[in-house]
C-alpha cells in the first residue's frame, strides 16, 4: 500500500479559512479537501468545485415517481378492476385523474426522497459500517482543516500557509 504526504492546516476561524483557500489556490496549489465543523458558505465556489447536478436527478426521480404512480392507478382502478361506483361506471383515467392526485404527488415525493438519498450516499461513498475518514477530530468541534497533497514541495507549501493564519501545520502520511 503506497502512502502518499498531506500537510494539514488548521484554522480556527471560518473567514480566514476562506482567504487562506483563495490564497492557495491563487498561487496554484490543489486542495484535496477541506474539513469544517459546520458547511461554509461559499467554500464550494473558492475551492474551484463543480456546480452539484444532484437537483437534476432529483427532477429525474421525481418524474419517475409520477410515471409509475399513473400506471399504478391506471392499472389497478382501471384495467385491473374497474370500479362501478353508485351504479355510474367510469373507465376513462382521465375522467379519474382528480381522485388520483394525492397518488401521484405521494409516489413522485417518495421516489425522489429516497433515491436521492440512495444517489446521495453512493456518490459520496458513504456505505454502511464504513469508518470516518477525519483526519483531525478537531474539525467537528472549532477547528477547520485544509488538506494539500505534497510534491516535493513541502517547504514552500508550509512557508505559504504560515502567512495564511494557520494555527498548526502538519506533514503526515496519508494511506
Amino acid at each position: 500500500m503506497s502512502t502518499n504526504k498531506v500537510i494539514h492546516a488548521l484554522y480556527n476561524d471560518d473567514d480566514i479559512l476562506m482567504d487562506a483557500v483563495k490564497k492557495v489556490k491563487g498561487a496554484h496549489h490543489h486542495i484535496e479537501e477541506v474539513y469544517t465543523p459546520f458547511p461554509v458558505h461559499g467554500l464550494d465556489q473558492a475551492m474551484g468545485l463543480a456546480p452539484t447536478r444532484l437537483a437534476i436527478t432529483a427532477f429525474l426521480y421525481g418524474i419517475t415517481g409520477t410515471a409509475v404512480a399513473v400506471w399504478l392507478t391506471w392499472y389497478t382502478m382501471i384495467a385491473d378492476w374497474p370500479q362501478d361506483i353508485g351504479g355510474k361506471p367510469n373507465f376513462s383515467w382521465a375522467t379519474n385523474m382528480p381522485a388520483f392526485v394525492p397518488i401521484l404527488f405521494e409516489l413522485t415525493v417518495f421516489f425522489a426522497a429516497h433515491l436521492m438519498v440512495i444517489t446521495f450516499y453512493m456518490r459520496s461513498r458513504i456505505w454502511p459500517f464504513k469508518e470516518a475518514e477525519n483526519p483531525d477530530p478537531r474539525t467537528t468541534d472549532d477547528h477547520f482543516l485544509m488538506e494539500i497533497p505534497v510534491h516535493d514541495n513541502e517547504e514552500e507549501l508550509k512557508a505559504l500557509l504560515e502567512t495564511t493564519g494557520a494555527v498548526e501545520i502538519n506533514v503526515v502520511d496519508k494511506h
